[in-house]
């Protein structure tokens, strides 16, 4: 491993940056005097007997074996500036650990495995690094201690200088990592792996595999982590509204930036770059730029979502009608995907298959096409597998699963996921749409432009589905009259 993981508490012997001050000696003694220790006042936190089960549920999964679950670390955005830290999804759903550089290894102890969080300790006042460091507390603020941090996620901790040790006796072909979140731990484990040809790839995506499909099922707390993170994300809709104009024309990015206010106020941030679509925007599916303008008699698309401060997030989208009211044509369009979504929710319950949700939404779109004079065959032969011409008009499909990120469970079995049966306790987004691209000849030049999304976020329960961002409107009436609403209301800071 590199010199820097070895050993983060060596004293610099330039300037912590290029442009900074060099440091003279009574400076530099002056500074190593007169400070008073501090402890934090840690309680263990209460949500730590869910990430113990979830630990418990993994290690019954790989008996025998050592597992390695990186966080990864701070990545570059330009020169010696960073990205805000945003923890490996897998590890902090194991552990509830937010800081940076981290490393899970679960060893097998005869009857489980026994938990270690490798981490990077508070800097002692012993060297000069609480000062000199970026990664210094004077720099960033105070980390926990070893102690610290155990109690508050009840879990073993050890200084992260002694991975490399810990890792040093591994038996080969008896261990997975998570890879591809930290390179120094790729490489340190590779050479107890056993020959990589005989399969040891294989055995890392299984533990990814594992993992992702233990999220599937959300339990009652991760239910409540969702429902704070929609709240919230209901707020930020509501605070956008308020002040979207009728009768001139703003910035997405305003927009966006209203809505990421409340993110960063009621939450940790947004759950993912914000949509914010005016106009012809709207037909691009990931529209990211935000960098137009609302006009009156347009539609505004807007799929947003608060991440919660547990690392949740919520994903909704609604399309409002900048002037307030939807034009006929707007309406008509509007109102093929409420149903082709409502047709969707309802087909929700254990045992449906994910495909026939999908299949469902998407016949109604279909069949709305049809009535639009837009497809060129049947609904019946548009919608047959060998064909699906009507998705020139809706390229993605249903929706997805929803968790601690925001297409959560990714690394599932397609016979588990896409091709599998939903089940109580799993969490999803519902969200059909229809896209007329600018550019689209084979559609009335009145529609050219229109893009219509409704996404919500819907627990599959033991009878059907309870949908957690119904604090939002849907139907195009409703979207009219909260619309008119919130401009009512005013604007309003969070607090």
């Amino acid at each position: 491993m590199t010199e820097e993981r070895k050993s983060t508490e060596g004293t610099p012997t330039d300037g912590t940056e290029s442009h900074d001050p060099d440091f003279p000696e009574a400076f530099l003694s002056f500074m190593r005097q007169g400070w008073r220790d501090t402890e934090l006042p840690v309680t263990p936190r209460p949500e730590v007997p869910n990430y113990a089960k979830r630990r418990a549920a993994l290690s019954a999964a790989f008996p025998g074996e050592t597992l390695v679950i990186p966080t990864g670390g701070e990545k570059v955005r330009a020169n010696d500036t960073a990205y805000p830290f945003r923890p490996g999804s897998d590890f902090a759903y194991l552990t509830g650990d937010h800081d940076p550089d981290s490393v899970l290894v679960l060893r097998p102890n005869g009857s489980g495995h026994d938990a270690t969080l490798y981490m990077r300790p508070r800097s002692s006042r012993e060297t000069d690094e609480f000062f000199r460091s970026r990664h210094g507390e004077l720099w960033v603020g105070r980390r926990h201690t070893l102690g610290e941090k155990s109690t508050e996620l009840d879990l073993p901790t050890a200084d992260l200088t002694g991975l490399e040790a810990a890792l040093a006796d591994l038996a080969p072909g008896r261990t997975r990592v998570l890879r591809g979140f930290d390179a120094e731990v790729d490489a340190a484990v590779r050479p107890y792996d056993g020959p990589r040809a005989e399969g040891q790839p294989a055995r890392d995506r299984e533990l990814a595999i594992a993992i992702s499909e233990l999220k599937l099922v959300k339990d009652e707390w991760e239910i409540g982590q969702l429902q704070d993170a929609i709240d919230a994300t209901v707020r930020g809709f509501e605070d956008v509204a308020r002040i979207l104009p009728a009768d001139r024309a703003v910035s997405e990015r305003l927009l966006e930036g209203i809505f990421a206010l409340r993110a960063r106020h009621d939450g940790n941030d947004v759950g993912y770059g914000s949509i914010v679509g005016a106009g012809e925007h709207a037909t691009i599916l990931h529209w990211v730029h935000n960098h137009g303008a609302t006009r009156p008699g347009d539609l505004l698309l807007m799929d947003m979502g608060v991440e919660g401060r547990n690392l949740y997030t919520a994903d909704v989208t609604r399309v409002l009608p900048v002037d307030g009211r939807f034009t006929a044509l707007q309406r008509q369009v509007y109102d093929i995907v409420y149903a082709s979504q409502q047709a969707g929710m309802d087909a929700i319950r254990p045992g449906v298959k994910f495909k026939d949700v999908h299949l469902t939404c998407m016949r109604v779109l279909a069949e709305g096409l049809s009535d639009l004079g837009l497809l060129p065959v049947s609904v019946d032969e548009a919608m047959d597998e060998k064909s699906s011409v009507y998705r020139r008009w809706t390229l993605h499909g249903f929706g997805h699963m929803l968790g601690i990120d925001v297409h959560d469970c990714s690394n599932a079995r397609k016979e588990t996921y896409r091709d599998g049966a939903l089940g109580e306790g799993y969490v999803l987004t519902v969200e059909p749409g229809l896209y007329f691209q600018p550019e689209d000849e084979l559609v009335p030049a009145e529609l050219r432009g229109i893009g219509i999304r409704i996404e919500d976020d819907v627990l599959v329960t033991a009878t059907g589905a309870v949908n957690l961002s119904a604090g939002l409107p849907r139907t195009s009436d409703e979207v009219e009259t909260w619309l008119a609403e919130q401009r009512e209301a005013g604007p309003r800071l969070p607090g």
